[in-house]
């Protein structure tokens, strides 16, 4: 053994001595998109690898490896392509669509006003109203949303944050008029907050009520909605706002960590709703960076979980996750590169192991995607999971010298953002203090300098130019659906008992006064009496008031 390691420390000098006496490519960076640098080569001299410690196998402790035994081998990830536009008829169509050509979950998108707290009747919706997301502002068009679609047979993933709860609450109703009842309703909602001061912007309360809502949300699920996951814990809008892989890491396990300290404080016991917790994350173009930024995650997790958390449940200590590949990596000049851009991150996500997949379409810089490019973003995954062998093997990449390495080091400077955050009082501290936000803004800074410098290539716009862009069909959303979305809600309205609405408005604004009272009863019963999102928000606007950020320079 002696001798064997004595021949491969001569190999490796010998090596290193030719490497430095060869010239290397100019102008360019041989760092990572998130800006670390790039050994040449990795080797056990170079990389400290305990297969017990760091490793293990799938299924087992510290889950590196995977948070199942068997993996893609006993089940494919959840195809969930990403939908929603135009009214509930609309996506309600785009729903059927995909299921008929083979994907395995739903995935919903809500429009603008939606995610702000307002319907879409609002002087604040006009011009946004099914733009960007499905217009959901009452009860009715979540019932027109999922008609015909079997909510005790399909799991459904749904994204919004500061209104989380009432989207729930619509969603619940809905499933119990169907005749599933609330203990049957499988899927995810995203309810992620935190990253919403941190990086996408789409709040509406200060940072106190609406973790009170996100904890309202966990207690809930936990005592009536146990296949439910309340929070999906995201960092995917962290790195599309610019950040680095571990910046993502850091960040979002943090807002982990807060959310299950809030739930611990209003008396929970962990292993009671941490096996509903899940996560969502990019997948960008750094392709082993990736791998191992999902490979450190799961580590990190299972580890605090259990050591500072005191989880004993198993379940409570497997980080299971959804994955988006990078709406950033996207340009709008030659717009079909977008299609192996798409699928080199979904191969990502598949080797790290995630539970759930979408994967962008090419047409997404431009505008929503079209049903012809949602299709073959949705091919693509069905050609990994087919086609490629990649599902063969677990964790295919462990143990690769270079991908232990980078998981490594993730792990380390997560944890030096774990010791920044904790020194200036948690999470919340850290945000009202603009802590993440800046520490984003200069990773985003600095990598666009170095698209502009050429020390990093981007195909099509500054390097390999063309001078026409493909043309391509885009989906443009009618003007005329908008006018459609008012005439039905105001329809809805005028249905109303208005004495009721009147009552259960109060009895909102009453029980937000309330320290410690769940809201979420409160908010089923809202719904089913007809209150409309936007009222909802309006009575907690009046006891919490709204949030406004410092911005930064």
């Amino acid at each position: 053994m002696a001798r064997v390691e004595e021949r491969r420390s001569t190999g490796l000098e010998a090596w290193r001595a030719r490497f430095e006496s060869l010239r290397l490519r100019e102008g360019e960076a041989f760092t990572s998109i998130s800006g670390a640098e790039v050994e040449p080569l990795a080797t056990p001299e170079t990389v400290e690898i305990d297969y017990g410690r760091d490793l293990g196998y799938p299924g087992a402790f510290p889950f590196t490896r995977g948070v199942y035994p068997s993996m893609y081998r006993g089940r494919l990830w959840t195809m969930r392509q990403f939908a929603g536009f135009g009214t509930a008829e609309e996506t309600n169509a785009r729903f059927r669509y995909l299921l008929e050509h083979g994907q395995t979950g739903l995935s919903c998108a809500f429009d603008m006003p939606a995610l702000m707290g307002v319907d879409s009747d609002s002087p604040r919706a006009v011009g946004e109203v099914g733009r960007e997301g499905v217009a959901v502002a009452s009860l009715e068009d979540m019932r027109v949303l999922f008609a015909g679609i079997p909510l005790g047979e399909v799991s459904t993933s749904m994204t919004i944050n500061s209104s989380a709860a009432i989207a729930l609450a619509m969603y619940l109703v809905v499933g119990e008029e169907q005749g599933v009842a609330r203990e049957r309703l499988r899927g995810t909602i995203q309810t992620d907050i935190l990253k919403e001061y941190i990086a996408q912007k789409e709040f509406i309360f200060p940072p106190g009520p609406s973790l009170r809502l996100v904890t309202d949300m966990v207690e809930f699920c936990a005592a009536e909605m146990p296949l439910w996951h309340p929070i999906s814990i995201s960092g995917y809008h962290i790195r599309e706002a610019g950040s680095t892989a571990a910046q993502e890491l850091a960040f979002t396990l943090k807002n982990g960590f807060t959310y299950v300290e809030w739930a611990l404080a209003r008396g929970l016991d962990v292993d009671s709703f941490a096996p509903r917790l899940s996560f969502f994350f990019n997948a960008h173009l750094d392709f082993f960076e990736e791998i191992a930024k999902y490979r450190a995650a799961r580590r990190i997790w299972a580890r605090e979980l259990r050591d500072r958390y005191g989880a004993r449940d198993e379940r409570s200590l497997l980080m299971r996750f959804h994955t988006q590949t990078a709406g950033v990596s996207l340009t709008w000049q030659q717009p079909l590169v977008n299609v192996a851009r798409t699928a080199i991150e979904a191969l990502a996500a598949v080797l790290g192991g995630t539970q759930s997949l979408h994967t962008n379409s090419y047409d997404e810089a431009l505008a929503l995607p079209t049903e012809d490019a949602v299709r073959l973003a949705l091919r693509t995954q069905q050609v990994i999971a087919h086609e490629t062998g990649v599902v063969n093997t677990i964790d295919p990449l462990g143990g690769s010298y270079h991908v232990e390495a980078l998981t490594n080091r993730l792990e380390a400077e997560a944890y030096e953002l774990f010791h920044r955050i904790d020194e200036l009082g948690g999470m919340v501290a850290a945000i009202e203090q603009n802590m993440p936000q800046r520490e984003i803004a200069d990773a985003a800074y600095r990598y666009q300098q170095e698209v502009e410098a050429e020390q990093r290539v981007v195909v099509g716009v500054n390097r390999y130019q063309t001078e026409t862009d493909d043309e391509i069909p885009i989906l443009r959303i009618d003007p005329e659906l908008e006018r459609k979305q008012i005439e039905r809600l105001h329809a809805f309205k005028a249905r109303r008992d208005s004495a009721a609405v009147e009552r259960r408005i109060a009895e909102l604004s009453e029980a937000a006064s309330v320290d410690g009272r769940n809201l979420m009863p409160v908010i089923v019963d809202a719904v089913s009496d007809g209150v409309t999102l936007g009222e909802i928000c309006d009575a907690w606007r009046t006891v919490w008031g709204t949030w406004r950020e410092q911005p930064v320079f």
